[in-house]
């Protein structure tokens, strides 16, 4: 790019930053000198490729969504919480936003992620062990006792019976006398990626898709602010994929949905503005950094160049980062404490928008007070001592970062590449001229249904797996550096009396609501799952009649099945 092209990129950013908000905030280092908020080449210089790197605020949006980068507003601390009942985690929520914690993230149970109740033959032992157990709509009212649903913005991680939890926050909402119109969060809803990773499904492709949406187009009607999707890319590396692969999994989700939405007839701007995505921070710093500035700058050209958005905000990749929890060790496991920090800064070095921040402990159980404290700390610290507010992308243009975020998207573009035939090679097996849905649609459904995905992360795993027990990789604590004067940790232990009184609540709850009522409700729903309607109304008139996460799913499995994956040697 020739130097007035990029003096005239300057002046628009100025322009941008001037008409924006700032924090009443120092901006200045220890020592007092002032930063600019920004920084580029010099004036006058040519810099080759400078289009693909830009301004803050401008497509396509490497260097971060607005043109103020934190001095604007910082990132929303969001620390992922839940455990045994309703009433332990609203004590933690409320804990968390006495502390400084910006939002909410609901940790739930295994029963609950897996639409079941605590008193499910299924569920034995694993009630409240993981995160929360919500078996109806009376439970959600109590997660959210006083804390204002109409105030606070809250994440919800959970997709298989993301739609019915769904419907019992709006019911929680609704109790707490809020318009539910106001209301303004995440739910995650991702279920390719439950195929691909994390193994949390209910039923068949299809009709999870169906569900979805459904959910969005009742967002998109209803409560304009509430994101119904957050994609994940956490749960994907996770399970063992590179940066890149955890990059274009999940972008490829996303185009995904941005297809099932337009097939709705939903705009596409519409569709684009109701997703949000949800990435790991892993612990090789300057390749996460440049997995978020690539993650940005792809969504915004795919956005704009395939799928058409003309909405800047449309072309926004807003992400949610957890640190890595597969990083951390149960071996001298204070030394998670550096990593979560390292990951953390790496999050917010590549512009996050939220953070969560993983304790010490969460290797061996869920967070004691103590150790979420420190987590929670790590993120004020790094947010209110170290300057990293100041300036927006401090590393873009460093040649290094530059050449990694280049390669990470190129290697995405062929992972795209490579999805979009198998969508193409499975329709021509079909004799159909496109999918319902749309292309990538095809090729992620491709991928599910003959193991690919599990099978390519597989191999990664497998690959560093190996390089681990070779010494090539090396983890303090685990392959070198193993001596160690570190004593045993005090972890928090869930009672199984809570799984007791969970199931002793679910029963006396169900004996105290119109049956008759429940029952009624639950046919309805099952007769439109069998049709073609909208399932959103029927679900949330049975979960106001609390009928229970177990019998409304349940209810569906008997209409559309469960599914089994594909085995794979």
């Amino acid at each position: 790019m020739d130097a007035d092209a990029i003096e005239a990129g300057r002046r628009r950013w100025q322009a941008r930053y001037d008409a924006a908000r700032t924090r009443d905030a120092d901006f200045t280092t220890l020592s007092g000198d002032p930063v600019e908020p920004v920084y580029g080449p010099a004036p006058g210089d040519d810099h080759a490729g400078f289009e693909r790197i830009g301004w803050p605020g401008e497509y396509p949006f490497t260097r971060g969504l607005h043109p103020t980068g934190y001095r604007g507003r910082t990132w929303t601390i969001r620390q992922f919480a839940g455990f045994g009942n309703a009433e332990q985690t609203n004590e933690r929520y409320r804990t968390i936003l006495r502390n400084g914690g910006g939002g909410l993230s609901v940790a739930f149970d295994m029963p609950t992620l897996m639409g079941r109740d605590s008193d499910d033959p299924k569920a034995l032992g694993e009630v409240g062990h993981c995160g929360v157990a919500i078996d109806s709509a009376a439970d959600m009212e109590i997660l959210f006792r006083d804390i204002p649903l109409g105030e606070v913005t809250t994440s919800m991680t959970i997709s298989g019976p993301a739609v019915p939890v769904f419907c019992m926050y709006l019911v929680a909402a609704e109790r707490q006398g809020v318009p539910v119109e106001t209301l303004n969060g995440t739910l995650q809803t991702d279920i390719f990626k439950e195929y691909i990773a994390q193994k949390e499904w209910l039923f068949p492709p299809e009709p999870h898709l169906r569900l979805i949406g459904d959910l969005m187009e009742y967002t998109a009607a209803r409560i304009p602010a509430y994101k119904p999707l957050s994609v994940s890319g956490y749960h994907i590396r996770e399970a063992g994929a590179t940066a890149a692969q955890e990059l274009a999994y999940t972008l490829a989700d996303g185009f995904g949905y941005v297809e099932l939405g337009l097939s709705r007839g939903l705009p596409v701007d519409d569709v684009a503005r109701g997703l949000s995505f949800f990435f790991d921070a892993h612990v090789d710093f300057f390749e996460e950094i440049a997995k978020f500035r690539a993650a940005r700058r792809i969504w915004a050209r795919w956005m704009r160049d395939v799928y058409g958005a003309a909405n800047e905000r449309a072309q926004w990749l807003r992400f949610h980062t957890q640190t890595a929890g597969v990083s951390l060790t149960a071996q001298q496991p204070y030394n998670n404490v550096v990593r979560t920090a390292v990951e953390a800064l790496a999050a917010v070095l590549g512009g996050t928008n939220s953070l969560h921040t993983n304790a010490l402990d969460e290797t061996l159980a869920l967070p004691s007070e103590r150790a979420a404290e420190i987590a929670l700390r790590t993120q004020q610290v790094l947010m209110e001592e170290t300057g990293v507010t100041s300036v927006a992308d401090p590393l873009g243009g460093s040649w290094y970062v530059e050449a990694l975020t280049d390669r990470i998207e190129a290697d995405a573009e062929r992972i795209f590449e490579e999805i979009a035939e198998r969508g193409r090679r499975a329709l021509a097996t079909s004799g159909a001229r496109e999918h319902p849905i749309g292309p990538m649609t095809s090729g992620l459904l491709s991928g599910i249904e003959d193991g690919w995905f599990t099978g390519q992360i597989a191999e990664s795993a497998f690959q560093y797996q190996r390089a681990l027990e070779k010494g090539d990789k090396r983890v303090v604590g685990v392959n070198c550096h193993t001596a160690s004067v570190t004593d045993e940790l005090e972890i928090l232990r869930v009672s199984h009396e809570v799984e007791r009184e969970q199931v002793r609540t679910l029963g006396a709850r169900r004996a105290e609501r119109d049956e008759a009522a429940v029952r009624d409700r639950l046919a309805e729903l099952v007769r439109v799952a069998r049709g073609e309607g909208d399932t959103i109304a029927p679900m949330l008139e049975a979960v106001r009649a609390e009928a229970t996460l177990g019998e409304i799913c349940g209810a569906l499995r008997e209409v559309w099945g469960g599914y089994t994956e594909p085995a794979g040697f």
